[in-house]
């Protein structure tokens, strides 16, 4: 299928080639038949990808002072990196979307096969979207019609948030897609509407719904006029619909209102705030986020778990049902804002020149008949029947910004890569001359030729899939944790032993070479040793996925395991029992937050400092070892330090967590038919570890690891 994708690096607009997406539970699979272009929003994208790498970083000063804190912990070079491989992941554009359902996903019971249906879907010819940010369309709505549901959504939730009431006066400031949109829904309910803009197009098209509108270029004063049209008395409130840079559009909206007066803003303006335009009127202020309620709720937009409509009246699914209704009516017209419709294959008319453009709304068309496919085959190439054929499943940024470049530099033969979408794997297939885009994983398992498939999924999906791939026959590397609970481990270890082929985990950090240097110069001798392992994490929002036990495990499980396993790499033994203990009064059974003590087996005693509060500022892992008299202390992956050895004193390196030679003696295990590159009772120790750290956390006492 074929979707309109924005380049940020070279600031191309590009219609790209992608697999169609499967469906998946909650979902609904669409087929596009149109698609409307907002131009505010996406001219934004557009430009901002166009623009050089000084302008991007005057644009978004809070990223440039994330790009020199990480300079000063990581060095430059990872920092660069880390920046090109955002820039160039390109950006899905549009969110307007109307068309056919073709497929619908488990736990959907409210749509079925041949809906008319409007979402926020991107300018795609398929695209998959949660049931919540779905409604169907009206049988009296036409398709051009439905386009405009989302933006209306936009433009009512700003309207539901500055609650207006019947005969008040309201001023509409930019009387652009959304704000002519506003206007004419705040006329239905009954609202006296006063628009402003510079354009004298959309000022004729507001006047001809009714609208009192002001173009301030022919020498109107508008705060001057608000006060004469309501008599001296002010707006009751304003919805800034514009975009602009300037600070002028907040000070004038504050000095049109009345005392007490409301203004919610939907579009983007500059917002230096004067404290006397709002303390004498007492003025309240509010930023409209998006199509309403749920927007960006994980456990409503993903998981489908709908808010009481008892409690949440108007979320945005139901705001989507709401303005499709008004269309319905005909209390919404939005015919008149249709200033062009063009084919998808002429993309380039819309976006061409988008800073010129006087177009309101433009429609773009679909109509495909190729049948969907699930995988694009983006170079033909033979691989001879050699071994260490990989598949990756899994496309997000740690397949990009660590795997894919380690990868590259092995010359290691990618036959597929697969994303949920699409679009993230066909540009790393391009990128890195992989044979297949795949959405349909399963593809890689059903061909013989790929014998190696690394999973970099969300961990909840970790143990299905390394169970599907050992069924299949095939090699595994999937990214840590193995496995969430007992259950999951327990079924990968009876797979496991039934089968002739290789589990490995991404824990990296044993192969590290400052890891391998310390391995070195303490011997051989297994003696017991203290350990003292710290991670400065770094804070992560609370409803970021790995959060969440389900689906992410939580942070110890997910993220400290790295450690564990370097803990047992550098003892030489395995863990023999696990207490941790949490910041804060109440133990729960997530945290990241927390300090954790194993005992391993030979004697060595360890303590992993696992902490999101600290400064990023400082060194993100730190490891020291006590041996025998004699001291090692690792700084982030750069240095090492040795006390008491009488041939070690110091060592540097590049920051380097060992991905690249982890990789390196995974595939060529796999070609010669080695060995696991970690042995596999480690991997299950270190995973049961994990599991009996939250464990200890729950009951306050150590747990042995059995």
């Amino acid at each position: 299928m074929k979707q309109i994708i924005q380049d940020l690096k070279k600031g191309d607009t590009i219609l790209e080639e992608v697999p169609v997406p499967l469906v998946k539970k909650g979902h609904v699979l669409i087929k596009t038949s149109k698609s409307l272009v907002s131009l505010g929003t996406e001219k934004m994208l557009v430009e901002f990808g166009k623009a050089n790498f000084i302008q991007k970083a005057k644009q978004q000063p809070d990223k440039v002072k994330m790009v020199l804190d990480k300079v000063k912990t990581d060095g430059l070079k990872p920092t660069i990196d880390a920046v090109f491989n955002k820039l160039g992941q390109p950006l899905p554009l549009g969110y307007c979307n109307v068309g056919e359902v073709v497929a619908v996903g488990k736990g959907v019971s409210e749509f079925k096969i041949g809906d008319r249906v409007a979402s926020n879907g991107n300018h795609a010819e398929y695209v998959l979207v949660p049931k919540n940010l779905v409604a169907k369309i009206p049988d009296n709505v036409s398709d051009e019609e439905a386009a405009f549901t989302v933006i209306g959504a936009i433009g009512l939730q700003g309207i539901r948030l500055l609650n207006p009431t019947f005969g008040e006066t309201i001023v509409v400031v930019g009387l652009g897609l959304i704000g002519l949109v506003t206007a004419e829904l705040l006329k239905a309910n009954g609202c006296n509407v006063i628009g402003f803009d510079f354009d004298p197009e959309k000022i004729k098209i507001a006047k001809s719904k009714g609208i009192t509108a002001i173009n301030p270029s022919e020498g109107t004063d508008q705060v001057k006029f608000v006060e004469t049209f309501t008599n001296g008395v002010g707006a009751d409130g304003v919805i800034i619909t514009a975009s602009s840079k300037s600070n002028e559009i907040i000070s004038q909206s504050a000095q049109m209102c009345r005392k007490l007066g409301r203004i919610v803003l939907v579009g983007v303006i500059g917002l230096d705030i004067s404290r006397a335009d709002f303390y004498n009127k007492e003025i309240s202020f509010q930023v409209s986020c998006s199509y309403g309620p749920g927007r960006y709720d994980e456990e409503y937009e993903q998981k489908g778990n709908d808010y009481p409509i008892g409690y949440v009246r108007w979320t945005e699914k139901r705001n989507f049902e709401a303005v499709l209704n008004a269309i319905s009516v005909g209390s919404l017209d939005v015919n008149p804002l249709i200033t062009e419709r063009v084919p998808l294959k002429e993309f380039e008319t819309i976006y061409g020149d988008m800073s010129s453009s006087k177009s309101i709304a433009s429609i773009l068309e679909y109509n495909s008949t190729e049948e969907p496919k699930n995988t694009v085959t983006l170079n033909e190439k033979e691989f001879g029947g050699n071994k260490g054929i990989i598949g990756i499943v899994g496309a997000g940024n740690f397949t990009s910004a660590t795997i894919l470049p380690s990868l590259k530099k092995l010359n290691a033969d990618i036959k597929y890569i697969a994303s949920s979408g699409g679009l993230s794997s066909t540009t790393m297939a391009k990128q890195y001359g992989i044979t297949n885009s795949t959405t349909n994983y399963k593809e890689i398992l059903t061909d013989n030729e790929a014998d190696l498939v690394f999973i970099t999924t969300k961990h909840n999906m970790h143990a299905s899939m390394v169970l599907e791939t050992l069924r299949a026959d095939k090699s595994v590397f999937v990214e840590k944790p193995l496995a969430l609970n007992r259950d999951e481990l327990n079924e990968i270890i009876e797979e496991y032993n039934s089968r002739n082929v290789s589990i490995s985990v991404g824990f990296n950090r044993r192969f590290a070479p400052l890891a391998k240097q310390m391995k070195k110069v303490l011997g051989k001798d297994n003696t017991p040793m203290n350990i003292v392992a710290t991670m400065n994490a770094g804070f992560i929002p609370s409803d970021v996925w790995v959060h969440d036990m389900e689906i992410g495990g939580g942070r110890i499980i997910g993220e400290a395991c790295h450690y564990i396993d370097l803990c047992t790499y550098l003892a030489g033994s395995k863990v023999k029992s696990v207490c941790m203990n949490s910041m804060g009064v109440n133990p729960e059974e997530n945290t990241d937050n927390a300090s954790i003590l194993l005992k391993y087996e030979n004697g060595t005693n360890a303590v992993i400092n696992y902490f999101a509060n600290g400064s990023k500022a400082y060194s993100k892992e730190r490891v020291e070892v006590y041996s025998q008299e004699r001291t090692l202390v690792m700084d982030n992956w750069r240095k090492l330090r040795g006390f008491g050895f009488k041939k070690f004193s110091k060592c540097s390196s590049k920051q380097d967590k060992g991905h690249y030679n982890q990789f390196n003696e995974l595939i060529s295990s796999q070609k010669s038919g080695g060995e696991s590159i970690i042995p596999f009772e480690e991997i299950v120790n270190t995973t049961k570890a994990s599991f009996a750290a939250i464990e200890s956390l729950k009951e306050g006492r150590w747990i042995e690891v059995k």
